[in-house]
């Protein structure tokens, strides 16, 4: 790997790890300092919350007796490893930017699958009787990333270079 590639890609590689190292920091301090189910209003729209997902998104297979546990480590793993092959390649840096915080996001979720069978979910959002499924800061990591990557994928191709990207 030449130089300016070696630097960009550690640039990414690092974003990825403050998102791994935010996330992990963040639900080790929830799990000290709340019981499974407390909840603790922060204000009218926003609680902060202990609770376990088995799950994916929205608590999805969260039921299915376990064999999810392994279903979603393994796609998690394979996400990241495309992620490592795919990242240092990127010349574009709001694609890098978005891959980056998908495998950061990814990684925090799967050392917890990894460690606890479960993930650490702690922000609770809700307004006027409605309540979206808590989640955690891999979770908000993934989201922005994915849509990063979304926000590109509309861009006409013609239009102008994101900052750092190469025209062909």
């Amino acid at each position: 790997m030449h130089e300016p590639m070696r630097r960009g890609w550690l640039r990414w590689l690092g974003l990825a790890a403050i998102v791994v190292a935010i996330d992990l920091a963040t639900k080790a301090w929830i799990t000290s300092a709340f019981r499974y189910g407390e909840v603790r209003e922060v204000t009218p729209f926003f609680n902060l919350v202990l609770v376990h997902n088995t799950g994916a998104a929205f608590s999805f297979l969260a039921e299915a007796g376990g064999w999810q546990r392994w279903f979603f480590t393994g796609i998690a793993v394979a996400i990241s490893l495309a992620l490592l092959v795919l990242l240092p390649r990127q010349k574009n840096d709001w694609v890098a930017a978005g891959m980056a915080l998908v495998l950061g996001g990814a990684l925090g979720n799967l050392w917890d699958r990894v460690t606890l069978g479960k993930v650490v979910d702690f922000v609770q959002l809700h307004a006027a009787g409605y309540s979206w499924p808590a989640f955690n800061v891999a979770d908000s990591a993934i989201t922005v990333g994915v849509a990063l990557l979304l926000l590109d994928s509309l861009r006409p191709k013609g239009s102008a270079a994101a900052p750092h990207e190469e025209k062909a």
